[in-house]
């Protein structure tokens, strides 16, 4: 990327704080942008200052913060003023005590268009948007060929999370078909987000790895999925976000084919030593998953999950923007090496 050009470019980032965010806010400066970020609470700009420079970069004033919360219409005007791109990374996070679904649903489709509105409104040539594979591969007869960006999760059959990011993705193309205007748009539907923490703020697939490492976790349900690295996820939002091959399309990323969890653990206990030494190597029965599905929302959203491949294919963004992701093996290690590292078990 030829950085001299993009010195000018201003872009904003939603939800700065997040993990997928701090890494997207660290490749953009890296790549000579400036960047303003979106953060609920203003306080939490020293937090990701500090995470920056974990990762070894020392952001000075080429990054900014505006408070602005999805859930209201203050401060987006002025957050997206200048701007030429937009990345939508924030989203209200999984929920496990909510009372009706709508809390998760209606913040995140709301969001999507708030944003998508105050941008097209401040003349911004492209948001990328940020969604899930969660939009993707819920509700389908049980398949083995790879799922790729032409499914649709279908929200009758998909947990409110999932159901969440579905809806919200759907509301964000009807808007640009119906009043997107001269704005451009683009989407990355990531699969369970690994690599590097830079601080104590991570996706929550990355308690995964955590459980395991701590011992937390008496074994592996049966549950398949693929990884992506997090800095392929902000890789792939930067080619989304300038290459004209991505206008009005979506992207899947995922390091490779989908593995089975009892195979992460195996990952950890082969290439950790004694740091893995809490972690069991076991496939738990299903039964024991649904006994713990009666008091725990989070494990009761994995029953539909058992058993079924979970494969996908990312060879859009492969072949047509040139994404070059590391395996899921590395994405793995390097979450659990700097769980590690920071002291975060």
């Amino acid at each position: 990327m030829n950085t001299n050009s993009n010195t000018e470019k201003l872009v904003l980032v939603t939800g700065g704080a997040g993990f997928i965010a701090v890494h997207c806010i660290l490749q953009l400066l890296k790549a000579g942008y400036r960047v303003r970020a979106t953060l609920r609470d203003l306080n939490r700009g020293a937090v990701v200052r500090a995470m920056l420079r974990e990762a070894s970069l020392e952001a000075g004033d080429r990054l900014t913060f505006i408070q602005a919360d999805l859930s209201g219409d203050a401060h987006w005007e002025e957050a997206v003023k200048g701007c030429t791109y937009v990345l939508h990374v924030a989203s209200p996070t999984p929920k496990l005590d909510f009372k009706h679904e709508d809390e998760m649903i209606i913040p995140a489709r709301e969001g999507v268009l708030r944003v998508l509105r105050a941008a097209r409104d401040a003349g911004v040539s492209r948001v990328v948007l940020t969604s899930a594979i969660g939009a993707v591969v819920y509700g389908h007869p049980k398949q083995t060929a790879p799922y790729d960006e032409t499914f649709w999760t279908d929200t009758t059959h998909a947990p409110a999370y999932q159901k969440s990011k579905t809806l919200a993705e759907k509301a964000a193309w009807e808007f640009m078909t119906r009043e997107g205007g001269s704005l451009e748009l683009s989407v990355v539907n990531p699969a369970a987000v690994m690599g590097p923490v830079l601080g104590p703020d991570y996706s929550h697939s990355i308690y995964l790895v955590r459980n395991l490492l701590s011992g937390k976790m008496p074994g592996c349900p049966k549950i398949n999925a693929c990884f992506v690295d997090v800095r392929d996820v902000a890789d792939l939002h930067l080619r989304a976000m300038v290459d004209p091959k991505a206008r009005g399309e979506r992207f899947i990323a995922s390091g490779g084919e989908s593995i089975w969890l009892v195979e992460v653990a195996r990952i950890l206990k082969e290439n950790l030593g004694e740091a893995a030494d809490k972690v069991k190597v076991k496939q738990l029965p299903n039964i024991a998953l649904r006994i713990a599905a009666l008091k725990d929302p989070m494990v009761k959203s994995m029953i539909p999950l058992l058993g079924i491949p979970m494969n996908l294919t990312s060879a859009k963004a492969i072949n047509r923007l040139g994404w070059s992701p590391r395996s899921p093996q590395e994405a793995i290690l390097a979450a659990a090496e700097s769980l590690i590292r920071l002291n975060l078990l």
